[in-house]
């Protein structure tokens, strides 16, 4: 049975010599992972980067993984060709597959990151991009701070702040891993 839904791409990884599994966040399923065919003829490797806006159309059989039919990019993604918004947008959808693990619908959340995503793809100065996300998505995970941050002005104080909310995110959530990308994020605002 064939099904539609908005996605944002978390990640591609390979699953053998034939096939990949996109992890994706869906407005209809929460976290989904879909094995993808044929990638290179039939589907474009470049439209699955992470923090990207995606619908997909996937074959939903009950006895194995989703398999991906089509996917159609729902925003532009001019961050891919910015080295700054493609760190940010490593960085966050590293973070998102470690946070949202779960098959579960929840439409305010998508939401929120889908708006996370077109903003990206604006904004003029992202160099605080992901500090402003982070904290919206521990509100929105249910733990927020206290007291909202202030906006870093200097290198040294972003990448202060990004510890704070990293060692934030990893007292609240079960899941938490140090994203890989995490280094690569503050070698590039330095």
């Amino acid at each position: 049975m064939l099904s539609t839904t908005d996605a944002i791409v978390l990640s591609l990884q390979p699953h053998s010599d034939k096939a990949q599994v996109l992890h994706a966040y869906t407005r209809t399923g929460g976290r989904v992972n879909y094995m993808v065919y044929g990638l290179g003829r039939r589907h474009a490797v470049g439209l699955y980067t992470p923090f990207s806006l995606l619908q997909i159309t996937a074959d939903q059989t009950p006895s194995r993984p989703p398999t991906l039919k089509e996917a159609v990019p729902l925003s532009p993604n001019p961050h891919i060709s910015d080295p700054y918004k493609t760190a940010i947008a490593l960085f966050l959808s590293e973070v998102l597959y470690h946070v949202l693990r779960h098959p579960m619908t929840d439409e305010p959340m998508f939401d929120f990151i889908a708006q996370a995503v077109r903003d990206l793809d604006q904004c003029k100065e992202p160099q605080n991009f992901h500090l402003q996300f982070l904290t919206g998505l521990a509100a929105k995970l249910g733990f927020a701070m206290e007291k909202e941050p202030v906006l870093p002005q200097t290198r040294k104080e972003r990448q202060e702040q990004l510890r704070v909310l990293c060692s934030y995110f990893k007292e609240h959530v079960e899941t938490w891993e140090a994203p890989r990308s995490l280094e690569v994020l503050m070698e590039v605002f330095d």
